[in-house]
């Protein structure tokens, strides 16, 4: 049905309708006072959702690139770097290190379970000579559906004393607590299309002293994704080129949004959310590729289908539901779908994503299970 497309997919997620609205507005000036107030304003409320007393800054970029800006804005060619890889997206970052001429050490994990902090506390305190300068590490990893453990990593690196901490949190802000200061995190990027219930097009990234410290020395090379100059607009309520305006308008609002919620609330919801999916798959006799509770990913969640065909499965939910999943990456395609369940999502769009979920492996052929038993497990835990 036309129009009709729900998307349970880990980005781009649904967008609220007063957030729609916003973007609709006309443009204005993005030099004159009208604008400066409203980039106030938003710089303000990211801090708020960052929990931190540090510089938020906007760039209009995706994911990836806000995460290139992480990259280049405080590291030098050689410099020793450890990427903790357990996933696609831990792998990019570690290609774009190479791309730059950096020295990246890979600490690999397995796909789909979560990265030991001991690994990397390992390597740290083997660099007696200080020679690592950041560690990059991805929050929750979207290929697998795994939440790694920021906070232990965070310690490990802060204890390094030297090395910083740059963090991929593209799909856990706004999904689960990622408190800045409080874990002593030094660089935090994030996307507008996840968490923000937003369009593609915005990135954030938060940068702590030590960061700043780094950025003096940084011999990269940057210009579009010089942070120095987003940082001194910023204090003036500008930015250093042309943003992404109506994008602006609606983040507005949409922050606006998170803050009637509550942090807390917020937080919770994508936790109900999670162990309901969870649950419910695991009522319908499928295997969770992340089967590690503690370590499952509050913004999606991976499904290994067989026996049916992961991509005949996608296929059914979109024609006959029209709701979107999203598929397996590299070695995982072909072999597991991924529910989305992160933004603007409430109770309704788990339980009608599990009932279209039974009724295509019911009309596929699947009938390892009872009637209704995703249904009913889904509920039970949206009920507590």
């Amino acid at each position: 049905m036309k129009d009709k497309l729900v998307l349970m997919i880990p980005g781009p997620t649904p967008v609220p309708e007063s957030v729609l609205s916003a973007l609709g507005r006309h443009p204005m000036g993005h030099r004159s006072a009208d604008f400066s107030t409203i980039l106030a304003r938003v710089l303000e409320d990211l801090k708020w959702l960052h929990q931190t007393a540090n510089d938020v800054l906007v760039l209009t970029a995706s994911g990836t690139g806000t995460m290139e800006a992480g990259i280049v804005n405080f590291l030098s060619p050689g410099d020793r770097v450890l990427v903790c890889c357990n996933g696609k997206f831990a792998e990019r970052w570690a290609d774009m290190c190479d791309a730059y001429g950096l020295d990246a050490e890979r600490i690999h994990g397995p796909w789909g379970k979560a990265l030991d902090p001991e690994a990397v506390r390992r390597a740290l305190e083997a660099d007696t000579a200080k020679r690592v300068k950041a560690v990059i590490v991805t929050h929750s990893e979207t290929s697998t559906g795994v939440i790694n453990d920021l906070e232990t990593l965070s310690r490990h690196i802060k204890a390094h004393g030297t090395a910083l901490s740059i963090v991929d949190a593209v799909t856990s802000l706004g999904a689960t607590s990622v408190p800045m200061d409080a874990w002593g995190l030094d660089v935090v990027a994030s996307a507008s299309q996840k968490g923000y219930m937003m369009p593609p097009g915005l990135g954030f990234i938060a940068v702590s002293p030590k960061a700043w410290k780094a950025y003096e020395t940084a011999k990269l090379p940057k210009f579009y994704l010089d942070l120095g100059k987003y940082r001194a607009e910023a204090a003036h309520h500008t930015t250093p080129f042309t943003p992404a305006i109506n994008l602006i308008f609606g983040l507005q609002v949409a922050l606006q949004m998170m803050q009637e919620e509550g942090l807390d609330a917020i937080f919770a919801r994508h936790s109900r959310h999670k162990t309901a999916i969870r649950e419910a798959v695991r009522a319908l006799g499928l295997s969770l590729y992340a089967g590690d509770d503690a370590a499952a990913s509050p913004a999606v969640t991976a499904v290994t289908t067989q026996p049916v065909a992961a991509e005949t499965l996608r296929s059914h939910l979109r024609k006959h539901f029209d709701i979107a999943l999203a598929g397996g990456q590299d070695s995982l395609e072909g072999k597991i779908v991924r529910i989305g369940h992160l933004g603007f999502t409430n109770d309704r769009d788990i339980l009608t994503v599990i009932s279209a979920l039974e009724a295509s492996l019911a009309a596929l052929g699947y009938n390892s299970f009872a009637p209704g038993a995703g249904i009913s497990a889904a509920t039970q835990n949206l009920a507590t």
